[in-house]
């Protein structure tokens, strides 16, 4: 008598993604990242709070230009981003949770109360306040967001979108693959959803002045309340288990 084994289904780690990977939490993410972007160049010193890149090479000309002091001044959000980084990549260690609420979602709830402090910060204060506070929580959401439904992402600038849309765009002529396609859109969304975030709440600057920012708030809450319901119901007994990218 033959006993056939029954096949166990398949539950592979890399084929389950958590809520906090789900290309539609990465999407709202990318919107309020391309409203904080709007917001401090248009109101508060004219800096990029999402990535560091133009900020360097605004330095660099500065002092290209013997402009020193100025020059000086860029050191502020660049410091402020690494200081984010730094933290993002200690700090989750020994604080991976809170009773069943992932550092991840801990991270939307701070940053959603440091935009509404934010907000109450007069245009008349040292722009440097703002500057460093956006660049700390931009520095924070891109180091610990990194991979949405198994494709490195950054949440908080466009440069490796625009790069990753090319190259899938060139996978997809040659192969056609399914794989391709969907990084095509996932790319191209998050290029988009950053363009709006930031026409919007320009938009928004000359109307709501400082408390423009409040405007990001919105979809970090809704990514919250994703995320925690998913750590308090849905996924409350894969609380250890660690994002892909990670």
């Amino acid at each position: 008598m033959i006993i056939e084994k029954k096949s166990k289904p398949k539950t592979e780690q890399s084929d389950r993604y958590l809520t906090c990977e789900r290309s539609s939490v990465f999407y709202l993410l990318m919107f309020s990242a391309g409203m904080m972007g709007a917001y401090t160049y248009n109101l508060r010193g004219g800096v990029f709070s999402n990535a560091q890149t133009a900020n360097i090479v605004l330095m660099a000309i500065a002092f290209g230009r013997r402009e020193i002091m100025l020059g000086m001044y860029y050191l502020i959000p660049i410091f402020a981003y690494l200081a984010g980084t730094v933290i993002a990549e200690v700090l989750p260690t020994p604080v991976k949770k809170i009773g069943h609420i992932r550092w991840d979602t801990l991270l939307l709830a701070f940053e959603m109360l440091a935009l509404f402090a934010i907000g109450w910060i007069p245009l008349s204060m040292p722009h440097q306040i703002v500057q460093v506070a956006i660049n700390f929580i931009c520095s924070m959401q891109y180091n610990t967001f990194r991979q949405s439904e198994g494709v490195p992402m950054a949440t908080t600038f466009c440069t490796n979108h625009i790069r990753q849309l090319g190259n899938s765009l060139v996978r997809y002529v040659r192969t056609r693959d399914s794989d391709s396609f969907k990084r095509i859109k996932m790319h191209g969304n998050m290029l988009f959803i950053f363009f709006f975030g930031g026409f919007l709440l320009t938009l928004a600057c000359p109307l709501l002045s400082e408390k423009s920012i409040w405007l990001a708030i919105a979809p970090l809450s809704v990514g919250f309340v994703r995320l925690l319901y998913a750590d308090l119901v849905i996924e409350k007994t894969l609380i250890d288990e660690k994002p892909h990218g990670h």
